[in-house]
């Protein structure tokens, strides 16, 4: 019961601070939109696809997983500001649980992301997408789940290197193979046989492969619940980890 009780003080706090400055919602929505505009266009004579709606169920499922990961591994970022203003250190006086002072933040993550993902959604609806609502908030949970998982991380991460100049290299070099690998602007099935063998690997291409089977309206498919159940339990992992260099950092 604490937990929670102090998860909600965290969230509810770093909800005001987000909502205080909402433009950086719309900044994360750039780029993504950006590549919804400029490139999804040229999917339909590239992946010899019949209408603009069958490039779109392709492309727009990659782009959300994209945001989902890149949104989550730079959220470091704003602990370490934490850290250097001393938010993180006045905290070791409080009887708030460790645990919580990263659920509060991860979970805001998940806000953003979902809000994030609802105005491409709505976008990618203009341009002949379609899609199943059951299947869009089973999507949205996936989204979730990578989202908690890759912001969990990022803050471990934060709390280990404390230094801007560390983390952004260290993310950019786990952000690259994780983009090339998971199929994410395309589908693996067009690449050599090694290529497939090497992303089998990648837990987000399972996401990515997922998320396409539900917006394409084929719920039963394998890769849906094997998607979920991965980042379901990669997430798990990745918060008791970077709980644990909470309760390490804030003692």
């Amino acid at each position: 019961m604490k937990l929670l009780r102090d998860t909600s003080l965290i969230f509810n706090r770093q909800m005001q601070l987000l909502l205080r400055n909402p433009i950086w919602i719309f900044v994360g929505v750039f780029q993504p939109v950006m590549y919804l505009l400029l490139f999804a266009p040229l999917l339909k004579p590239a992946l010899q696809v019949r209408t603009n709606a069958e490039a779109y169920e392709i492309f727009v499922p990659g782009l959300l997983v994209l945001l989902a990961i890149f949104g989550g591994l730079f959220q470091g970022f704003g602990l370490i500001a934490e850290l250097r203003a001393g938010v993180i250190e006045r905290s070791r006086v409080t009887p708030v649980s460790r645990v919580a002072l990263l659920l509060g933040r991860s979970l805001r993550d998940v806000v953003s992301l979902i809000a994030q993902a609802i105005i491409i959604t709505l976008l990618a609806l203009v341009f002949d997408l379609r899609v199943f609502v059951p299947n869009l908030l089973l999507a949205y949970l996936m989204l979730a789940l990578i989202s908690l998982m890759t912001s969990a991380v990022s803050y471990g991460v934060a709390l280990v290197v404390k230094s801007e100049d560390a983390l952004a290299p260290l993310m950019n070099t786990v952000a690259q193979p994780v983009l090339l690998l998971s199929g994410i602007l395309l589908p693996l099935t067009y690449a050599p046989g090694w290529l497939q063998g090497i992303a089998d690997w990648n837990p987000f291409s399972w996401a990515v492969n997922g998320t396409r089977a539900l917006f394409r309206g084929d719920l039963g498919a394998p890769d849906v619940w094997q998607g979920l159940l991965i980042m379901a339990v990669l997430a798990v992992v990745a918060v008791a980890w970077a709980a644990r260099e909470f309760a390490r950092s804030v003692r």
